[in-house]
């Protein structure tokens, strides 16, 4: 059981009563009789306490009690609560000091497919451990808090100026600790993390709760730029659960509007490097907020049961791209579309489709439905798997993706039509480094290669992660290591710088006669 960081508290155990009333002094009355019939009133005295300092000695030991079922291990942790009143104490030593603090909120990148691989116990020493990284890079002084299931706050104790560079290479440092690779159980688990944080200087006001909710929000705002990312509060900045409301009353207008828009994601072969797709991506351009991703736009379109409205659009936009490309050179040829469950559900899916692709005279081998985890957990349903098999026989490509984080049978795959599988991003993570993850990857590309089915990686986030996935034979990979989603207006010339660099390599003359 861990103690918590900050109030020191400690847990005791039930004693068994008074010493003299143990059962264990009962040896020692015929021994006291005996030494005061021969030795008198000094020698009765000489072993009463002789009795004392053994039983002394032999007590027994305050032992943690256990926690309770109901109560995880993570309540010993300080909570939120808790990381108030600390961040609140830190804030009122350094103004009586002259100093300046700070909070760093670390969270864990998709913790829903991280718990996925564990159960609850493991997910909670998961949870330990992470807070133990986060605590071995810290000084002593500083403490740590779990503010919720995924996030931990880190309160700095005051110094002397902290600044903007500094926090930002901790934050960096506390995320190299945290992106190590874990064992759970024998296993190895691998996460990206994001920080955001907040100087008490910048902060809304200089109290507890106002510099912790600044840090939230910054956290907020590094996880909705995608996995691995740093963020610092702005003033400007506006909480994501006060904007909750405000999404869901707008996402209606924004998307009739035309401003709600799809941008692409490269996927690039790895046997040759060439740009061998792309991936649709909603964007949500607002005047006041910025660009806001999925994150923000998903739960608005299913509070307001817009979902087949939003693939409606998607698909409007990816034929509008692939005519755009089809004028290039050399365009990436086809384009992945995700697939909702609420649209594959209507039994009229297939046919509307059909009539999206005669009205704008596309061929449906241009398009890849991407079906994620809630799909394929749904296969066995009669529409589900009717509309796929329509799709797939009309001539669409079909993607599953997710694989290896839910259930899924080959007969399923079989039925399907799939032709290519999609692999987690938390198979990627550190693939380069992590001798298990190569073999898990491995695993999956040999079982998709023995199904006749290519791969794609999905969350590449550093070359060296797309050096170890193409030595091990995956086909495809996408991730900010290839471009984040780009504008429509940006693809084109993102495409041919691309193919500059490929061109500008060196290759090997195959022809030694010549």
């Amino acid at each position: 059981m861990v103690k918590s960081a900050w109030k020191g508290k400690k847990t005791g155990s039930k004693r068994k009563g008074p010493i003299l009333l143990r059962r264990e002094m009962v040896a020692f009355l015929p021994a006291v009789s005996l030494a005061g019939l021969w030795f008198g009133l000094e020698g009765m005295t000489l072993v009463g306490v002789t009795a004392l300092i053994v039983a002394w000695m032999s007590r027994p030991l305050a032992i943690p009690e256990e926690i309770e079922e109901d109560g995880s291990a993570l309540r010993a942790l300080p909570q939120r609560a808790d990381a108030e009143e600390m961040m609140q104490a830190a804030a009122q030593d350094a103004q009586a000091a002259g100093k300046g603090t700070a909070c760093l909120v670390i969270g864990i990148d998709d913790p829903a497919a991280v718990s996925r691989q564990m159960s609850r116990a493991e997910f909670e020493d998961f949870q330990q451990a992470v807070g133990a990284r986060i605590r071995g890079v810290l000084r002593n002084t500083d403490r740590i808090a779990l503010i919720d299931n995924a996030r931990h706050a880190a309160i700095l104790a005051p110094t002397h100026r902290p600044d903007l560079e500094g926090m930002i290479q901790l934050a960096g440092r506390l995320q190299q600790a945290c992106d190590a690779p874990y064992s759970v159980n024998g296993r190895s688990v691998n996460i990206t993390s994001h920080v955001g944080f907040c100087l008490m200087t910048r902060a809304p006001e200089p109290t507890g709760p106002a510099i912790l909710s600044a840090a939230e929000t910054a956290a907020e705002e590094a996880a909705r730029h995608g996995p691995g990312c740093i963020r610092a509060y702005a003033p400007d900045a506006r909480p994501f659960a006060r904007t909750r409301g405000k999404l869901d009353s707008e996402i209606t207008p924004a998307l009739e509007d035309g401003r709600i828009v799809a941008y692409f994601q490269p996927q690039i072969s790895t046997d040759t490097g060439t740009i061998s797709g792309m991936q649709a991506v909603p964007r949500w351009l607002d005047r006041d907020r910025g660009i806001l991703g999925e994150a923000e736009i998903l739960p608005a379109i299913t509070a307001n049961g817009l979902q087949g409205r939003l693939a409606e659009v998607m698909l409007f936009q990816c034929f509008g791209a692939l005519r755009e490309w089809d004028k290039l050179p050399a365009g990436p040829g086809l384009v992945s579309l995700p697939i909702g469950l609420d649209h594959v559900t209507d039994p009229k899916m297939s046919d509307r489709l059909k009539w999206e692709f005669d009205r704008f005279d596309m061929a449906p081998q241009r398009v890849c439905l991407v079906l994620h985890r809630e799909v394929t957990a749904r296969l066995d349903d009669e529409v589900v798997m009717r509309n796929i098999a329509h799709c797939a026989k009309m001539g669409c490509r079909i993607e599953l993706a997710g694989f290896g984080t839910g259930p899924i049978s080959v007969s399923a795959i079989r039925r399907t039509g799939a032709e290519r599988i999609r692999i987690h991003r938390s198979f990627v993570t550190n693939v380069e480094r992590d001798p298990e993850q190569q073999r898990l990857v491995s695993a999956i590309i040999s079982f998709a290669a023995g199904l006749g089915l290519e791969t794609l990686a999905e969350g590449v986030a550093t070359i060296g992660e797309h050096a170890m996935l193409a030595q091990l034979g995956c086909h495809h990979v996408q991730g900010k290591a290839i471009s984040a989603p780009l504008p429509l207006d940006e693809c084109a010339g993102w495409m041919g710088r691309h193919d500059a660099r490929l061109a500008s390599i060196p290759r090997p003359d195959l022809r030694r006669g010549a």
